[in-house]
């Protein structure tokens, strides 16, 4: 599903921000990255959806080989990889319904098509009766409902998940988890990464650790709990 082979990422101010990593991500699983602060995670995050490019190596998701992909051909990846951030990216001037309907609307689906599965992604979500709400009108675990279900209304194989509870209190964020849970559990493989303690000490799953741009750890919590 995801595979990474001796990737390496240099910036222009010569910052080595990911040094010879290796790791292999199967179809379905639910993995957390952890590390400090510029230790390279979002790096490693963005290169699975080629929102950066490695400087060295291969990264093959989902059978494609990004590194190598040309630069056109990059939105039609994106349509297996459902992407959501920390502070949600909704376009306020849309309507909840109109901002999961634009994902469908960007590679040109069936107009009929479009409504059927927005609402069905919303109510997923459980925010059907919110379809017509504006992102300013609801809380930031509404907002960050939406940003899921605009990333998966698309029925991608994987999800990266940029700090998705980041800027949520522990309540919401337990719920979001549970979202999570739920959409891994119909078969979608989501990339975590977080600085989380309590979600990654309560919801077991594989833990990558990065630290220095490398995968000092790679394990499953289950086993080994995880320490900042």
């Amino acid at each position: 599903m995801i595979e990474m082979q001796d990737v390496w990422k240099t910036y222009p101010n010569h910052h080595s921000a990911i040094q010879g990593i290796n790791i292999k991500i199967d179809r379905n699983e639910f993995v957390y990255v952890v590390g400090p602060s510029g230790a390279g995670k979002s790096t490693f995050m963005k290169m699975m959806y080629r929102e950066v490019k490695p400087t060295k190596g291969h990264i093959h998701v989902n059978g494609f080989n990004l590194a190598k992909l040309k630069q056109r051909k990059i939105p039609y990846i994106r349509r297996n990889i459902g992407v959501i951030f920390q502070d949600f990216r909704l376009l306020p001037q849309l309507t909840v319904y109109e901002n999961v309907a634009f994902a469908m609307e960007a590679i040109e689906a069936p107009r009929k098509q479009i409504k059927k599965r927005t609402m069905e992604v919303l109510d997923l979500v459980k925010l059907k009766h919110k379809s017509k709400s504006m992102p300013n009108q609801l809380s930031g675990g509404e907002q960050q409902r939406v940003s899921i279900a605009r990333a998966i209304v698309n029925s991608p194989a994987v999800i990266i998940a940029d700090e998705p509870t980041g800027n949520l209190d522990p309540e919401t964020s337990v719920g979001i988890m549970n979202l999570l849970e739920e959409i891994n559990l119909r078969g979608t493989t989501i990339v975590m990464a977080t600085h989380n303690r309590d979600i990654v000490n309560n919801y077991r799953k594989r833990v990558i650790a990065i630290e220095g741009g490398k995968i000092v750890r790679d394990e499953y919590r289950g086993e080994y709990g995880y320490e900042d």
